[in-house]
């Protein structure tokens, strides 16, 4: 049943926001700011609870179509606060830049205070009417109340311990890494730590517990343990119910686990003991979700006392889970390879002496293993399908689908990865969910996702900024084995997604979410969020009749389209976006009532080579938290009046003009990241005017740039400088006549690529002394020395020096840069061959060093 505590939470919303606005709109006061900000909590905490109902919903259509309502009013009363929020910040600029001339003009306008309010009353009638019609036909369903805070998951069945050797295909290695890791001798025993804990971490359906099995009955471990056990923790890691696994894990008595049920935890807890006290045991606790080191340490007092050399093997989804248990480093286990996957398929989908009669079909078959991944439980998902079935049509149709639109069992690869999904906190929920828009394999960077995230009101950040949310949840998610090919930049990051973990995000989004393609292109009535393969598709919405659109975006720029109609629809349509990606567009121009998006947080017009001025009525998009306008290379100026976009923290700008308005771009007080690119008249920026919030600046391609001053003064909290493709900048004239300042510059992350001029390291790089920790240096021709003081860089992390032909050394005691854990140095003739010739001399002073490469890439 789906949790009462929504329910609750529309009583609630009903009961207070009617009395507030029955009582308000009687007069010309009407709204209460205590009562919006009642309304806005209430709100977060419905949609809360509305998306930890959708798991229990399933197999009720009845139930599934009051969720498809309720949910679509809850999205139209956020729209309603919405629009309170963004006409308080609209009056707040107007306020700041408006003339006496402009407040008469608003005041006769429709943005006149009355006249919103009370437009603005009846909207909140009609929403407040249909929530109360929404908690009225919830009594059919015999909802009951249960507390806030329990989470009501699908349970996945208990596991035992037997496998059949034969039916486990390519896991040897995996196997023979495990048992020496369980036959060393503990490299502990001397330590407090005394019991070996071995991880096995993977995402779901990759074979984690038949790996387990494997090992558990392997003779070896017979011959090293006397005493093995197994248990399968799943969901519930109840130290009583645990205490009984254990216990009667070796029993074939089944009256035993009865009398256990009647003891209390101190008696439990003696049992435990005498059972391993003084003996050598092997126990695998499988399929662990408990996050709670607290529960974990009560566990590992009492298995403690067993034999010294006693080991633990666990399987779990979550990296944090295994960081919490081991001892050792955890076993990472990766999908099968092409071929023992085929292996497994053909096992399992043919009988014996099938497979020959029917070799049209093992092509088909091979194609169809490419939607598995490697992941076995994916095989055996569409083994199932094809199990006896001899008729080509039959294994066109499999493979011409999206897994998730096949028939699913409830222990096939969907539903297992649904545990890790139902397992979720709500705020990660919705923001997994969007992956769906983005192709297969798509290569994502956390800067966009976060812009995404946080232009969709997902990014829950009262004291901290949107970019460190966003990296808190990216961890996260890669914790529990959503995001793989994950590589750290330090204040960034890049990533893709698993085929299979694309495939559940579509399957939960499914109602919301629709990525447009020649496969998929029927859009369903509730979609809120839109993203298109192709623009070819971009008809299509023409004729959709979803109205509430909040996001419109293109992954890839593709085939240039020039439409202007279907642009003007886009703005007049569709006034509640908040996303509008219009990179892939050709148009001459964007429509003036764009100014009328006053939803809208994100827009992009990116790569537009054909546009030469925008709207000034772009300003009035006092939402806006992100506008990208990089390679419009003929673009003339920019809009006047971007001081107005007060909300603005993304800016990527390319332009014809010679001078910037760098004092608009200056009061932009939340702009965090900055990007100027292919400005091709720019000279020199940034004079004299200071960026408080700036964190990250990239410049690209701006090639009679000459100066840009770098100083604390003007960049007090920047942390990331990138510089690539400016042919005349010099890095080091500014600095070389200023004096030198007392506070130290912040930077975390350094980049230059492409910068003829740059000689040597320009002196102000100095400052970072405490702060730098990745420098790159890439494709500086000219570049022929590192200075000394380099060495004092003692944070650095990583030291990439890529393609700089007339480098020929280094300082001589870059090993005495103890926090290296990269080095990278190719395309670097001279330098490789020097060190590659004194490897006797070189390598042991930087064995320190993680990863090293010298030479080839």
């Amino acid at each position: 049943m789906v949790d009462v505590i929504f329910a609750s939470c529309v009583d609630y919303l009903v009961r207070t926001t009617a009395k507030s606005v029955s009582r308000a709109f009687e007069d010309a006061n009407l709204v209460h700011d205590d009562h919006l900000r009642e309304f806005k909590v209430t709100l977060s905490l419905v949609k809360a609870m509305l998306l930890d109902a959708d798991q229990k919903q399933e197999h009720n259509h009845e139930l599934q179509e009051w969720l498809r309502l309720s949910k679509r009013v809850l999205y139209d009363a956020e729209d309603v606060l919405d629009e309170f929020e963004s006409e308080t910040l609209r009056k707040q600029v107007v306020e700041a830049h408006a003339t006496t001339k402009d407040k008469v003009g608003h005041f006769f306008s429709t943005s006149n205070p009355l006249v919103f309010r009370h437009r603005m009353a009846q909207q909140i009638k009609d929403v407040i009417k249909r929530l109360d019609k929404v908690a009225a036909d919830r009594h059919k369903f015999g909802l009951q109340r249960i507390d806030v805070d329990r989470l009501v998951l699908h349970r996945r069945e208990l596991t035992h311990s037997y496998v059949t050797d034969s039916n486990v295909i390519g896991r040897e290695h995996d196997k023979e890494r495990i048992i020496d890791l369980l036959m060393q001798q503990n490299p502990n025993d001397h330590d407090d730590i005394s019991l070996s804990v071995i991880p096995i971490v993977g995402m779901g359906g990759l074979g984690k517990t038949t790996l387990a099995k494997f090992v558990f009955n392997d003779k070896s471990i017979n011959m090293l343990f006397p005493l093995k056990m197994w248990a399968c923790v799943s969901n519930d890691f109840d130290i009583k119910k645990l205490f009984i696994k254990i216990i009667c894990s070796d029993s074939a008595d089944p009256f035993f686990e009865l009398s256990l049920n009647q003891l209390d935890l101190e008696q439990l807890q003696n049992q435990l003991t005498n059972k391993i006290a003084d003996k050598k045991f092997f126990l695998v606790l499988d399929d662990v979700w408990n996050e709670d080191c607290v529960q974990w340490i009560e566990l590992k007092n009492i298995l403690e006392l067993g034999a010294p050399g006693s080991k633990i093997l666990v399987t779990t989804r979550s990296q944090t889970i295994a960081s919490m248990m081991g001892t050792v480093p955890s076993h990472i286990l990766e999908g099968l390879s092409q071929q023992h996957s085929f292996s497994l398929f053909v096992k399992w989908v043919f009988r014996k002496g099938e497979r020959e009669k029917y070799p049209h079909l093992i092509k088909i078959g091979r194609e169809i293993l490419n939607k598995c991944s490697g992941v076995p439980l994916a095989v055996r998902t569409i083994v199932r399908l094809l199990f006896s079935k001899f008729e080509a049509n039959e294994w066109i149709y499999v493979r011409d689908n999206e897994l998730w639109n096949i028939p699913q069992e409830k222990d096939d690869i969907i539903h297992a990865l649904k545990l890790s999904y139902d397992r979720m906190p709500s705020y990660l929920k919705q923001c997994f969910a969007l992956f769906s828009l983005y192709p297969k394999d798509y290569k994502f960077h956390s800067f966009e996702v976060s812009s995404l995230w946080g232009a969709l009101g997902l990014l829950d950040s009262p004291n901290k900024n949107l970019e460190d949310v966003a990296n808190k949840y990216l961890y996260e998610l890669q914790s529990r084995s959503f995001l793989h090919d994950f590589v750290n930049l330090g204040s960034a990051s890049s990533f893709k997604i698993h085929d299979l973990v694309h495939d559940l995000a579509c399957f939960v989004a499914k109602e919301e979410c629709l990525f447009v393609n020649s496969h998929n292109q029927n859009i369903p009535d509730s979609v809120l969020h839109l993203s298109f393969a192709e623009n070819t598709f971009l008809d299509k919405l023409l004729t959709t009749k979803s109205v509430h659109l909040r996001t419109i975006l293109f992954p890839y720029v593709t085939v240039e389209a020039n439409d202007e109609t279907l642009l003007d629809t886009c703005v007049s349509k569709f006034k509640f976006l908040r996303i509008l990606d219009l990179s892939s567009l050709a148009c001459e121009t964007l429509p003036r009532h764009i100014g009328k998006l006053k939803h809208l947080r994100y827009l992009s017009i990116r790569s537009n080579h054909n546009i030469k001025r925008l709207p000034d009525s772009i300003c009035e998009l006092h939402n806006l938290q992100v506008l990208k306008l990089d390679g419009c290379i003929e673009l003339e100026e920019l809009p006047k009046g971007l001081r107005k976009l007060t909300s603005l923290r993304l800016l990527e700008i390319t332009t014809k003009q010679f001078v910037l308005p760098d004092n608009d771009i200056a009061n932009l007080s939340s702009l965090t990241f900055l990007c100027i690119a292919s400005s091709h008249n720019l000279e020199s920026i940034f004079k004299g005017v200071k960026f408080p919030s700036l964190k990250s600046l990239s410049v690209f391609d701006c090639q009679r740039l000459k100066s840009l001053q770098m100083d604390v003064q003007i960049f007090p909290e920047l942390e990331t400088f990138i510089v690539e493709g400016c042919a005349n900048l010099d890095l080091q004239m500014w600095r070389d006549h200023h004096e030198e300042q007392s506070s130290k510059l912040k930077l975390t992350y350094v980049h230059f690529s492409n910068l003829p001029q740059l000689v040597t390291l320009p002196q102000w790089l100095q400052e970072t002394v405490n702060s730098l920790q990745t420098l790159v240096i890439k494709k500086c021709e000219n570049l022929e020395m590192f200075p000394e003081w380099l060495l004092t860089l003692a944070n650095v992390k990583t030291l990439a020096i890529i393609n700089c032909p007339k480098l020929l050394s280094l300082p001589g005691n870059i090993h005495n840069l103890t926090s290296l854990e990269n080095l990278r140095i190719h395309d670097c003739p001279e330098l490789c061959r020097k060190y590659q010739a004194c490897v006797g001399e070189f390598w042991p002073k930087i064995s320190h060093i993680k990863d090293v490469v010298i030479g080839e890439p």
